[in-house]
């Protein structure tokens, strides 16, 4: 029903109302006429001429004009509250709960998950193909820069949460930039170093590896043609020279240790045993920065956050991550980011929190407020998708890493940094090692956020030029 005619109806229904209660009424005039005669404290003449006051006021000629006149009153501020709350919730919100461990807006988060029917470890391949990847424009190993992730959020609250989004679209699954060497050859550094203890693939997920394999020999060489040649047997690296083999059996090496050669990602493929859990039972772990792949191996999802003291993971993220891996099509992938502070700048592992190979490593081992040229930003951004053979899920953690001094100079973000590493609550703190670098990281951004405001940067404009992640 249009609007004009919703008005039409409400102005029929209320003159209705009025006339009806106008005749109503006309008896309780009579009444009270009664009533005050016999009463104590009034006369007669003094109770009829009251009585005749109000039927005047109710034969009044004007008061329908009256009546109709505060209905159209009230129909239009009936019509301004739908017209302002409508503008009101489609208007971005000014300091956005934040996603991950941050929080993405309700709306954003894809709904498209499949009910659980099936038989938990159960997996029917699915008949989904991934669509081609269309070529990434202008892509140059040498020029194209990183995408500036900045997924942090005003406070004063921080909110705690999986943080999903839908992958926009298939095109965008992968993202390779001109920091492509420095990830390809500390990757395999890594590989040389500590093979194992990094890349590994459970029997029973090999065939989900291999599917990974296959993916990436599709989407690759379609997504960065200059950088990547399809071939009978895989695809040609024409950077580097390497030739990759994935139909040869055996394979030359881990198939996960084979695919983290090709992306700048770190990978990990979660699969669902008999008893409903998904465990990690294939991963290629090179750069994480803060955990080792040799600790997690094997385990069932919540134990991977329990035992990594994820906070709040029980009260607020254990029920929709399980739900959310359960019910994940092939034909949703989703993304998230996340982001975390840093004092050395090793890509591959933050040794300020202990050595890799040390039983156990802590933020309480770090040295406090070090030099500011010794912080670095480091921020995920992890693509998950479950492959339509074998049913695994697929994580894709791509790590992006910046020294705080850089990002600094950047419009809004010293003081949209400061506020949200303020709005950490205690376990959050402790989670990400505040209490060993804020005192110099908070100083600093302060400090670069006043210049920009004294320079005459118009924070009124920051929701419009900084979306999120970015």
């Amino acid at each position: 029903m249009s609007m004009a005619l919703k008005m039409k109806a409400c102005q029929e229904w209320l003159q209705k109302s009025i006339k009806h209660a106008m005749e109503t009424f006309s008896p309780h005039i009579n009444d009270l006429k009664d009533h005050l005669s016999s009463s104590t404290n009034l006369s007669y003449p003094q109770a009829h001429k009251f009585s005749k006051q109000l039927k005047d006021l109710a034969s009044h000629p004007h008061l329908k004009q009256v009546s109709y006149s505060l209905l159209l009153v009230a129909v239009c501020i009936w019509i301004l509250s739908i017209l302002v709350t409508r503008r009101w919730l489609s208007r971005p919100p000014s300091r956005p709960s934040t996603p991950s461990l941050e929080k993405a807006p309700p709306s954003s988060t894809p709904s498209k998950l499949k009910p659980a029917t099936r038989q938990p470890g159960v997996w029917t391949p699915s008949s989904f193909v991934t669509p081609v990847a269309e070529p990434y424009p202008g892509w140059s190993i040498e020029n194209t820069k990183p995408l500036p992730y900045r997924p942090f959020r005003h406070g004063p609250k921080y909110f705690v949460t999986m943080g999903l989004r839908s992958l926009p679209s298939w095109s965008d699954w992968i993202e390779l930039d001109n920091h492509y060497p420095r990830f390809h050859s500390d990757k395999a550094r890594r590989i040389a170093e500590r093979g194992e203890k990094c890349c590994k693939t459970a029997p029973e997920a090999y065939d989900g590896a291999v599917e990974l394999l296959e993916e990436f020999v599709k989407y690759l060489p379609a997504r960065y043609p200059s950088l990547y040649r399809r071939t009978d047997s895989g695809m040609d690296n024409l950077w580097s020279g390497e030739s990759f083999n994935i139909i040869e059996r055996p394979l030359k090496e881990d198939p996960m240790q084979m695919a983290a050669r090709m992306v700048q990602d770190d990978l990990a493929i979660m699969f669902e045993r008999p008893d409903g859990q998904y465990y990690l039972l294939a991963g290629a772990i090179l750069l994480a920065g803060f955990w080792r792949l040799e600790d997690k191996f094997g385990m069932p999802l919540s134990e991977i956050h329990t035992s990594g003291d994820v906070p709040q993971f029980r009260e607020k993220l254990e029920r929709g991550m399980m739900n959310f891996f359960r019910r994940v099509k092939p034909e949703d992938p989703v993304l998230r980011n996340n982001y975390f502070l840093q004092v050395d700048d090793d890509l591959a592992w933050s040794h300020s929190i202990g050595s890799e190979d040390s039983p156990e490593v802590a933020w309480s081992t770090a040295e406090k407020n070090k030099a500011i040229e010794n912080h670095f930003f480091r921020s995920e951004r992890q693509s998950l998708r479950r492959l339509p053979r074998s049913g695994g899920v697929v994580f894709t953690i791509r790590t992006y890493f910046h020294p705080i001094t850089e990002i600094a100079e950047e419009d809004y973000v010293p003081g949209r940094l400061a506020s949200a590493v303020r709005s950490w609550g205690d376990d959050v703190s402790r989670y990400k090692g505040r209490e060993r670098y804020q005192d110099v990281l908070l100083e600093y951004l302060d400090r670069k956020h006043k210049e920009q405001v004294e320079r005459g940067l118009d924070l009124g404009q920051e929701e419009e030029r900084c979306a999120y992640p970015y």
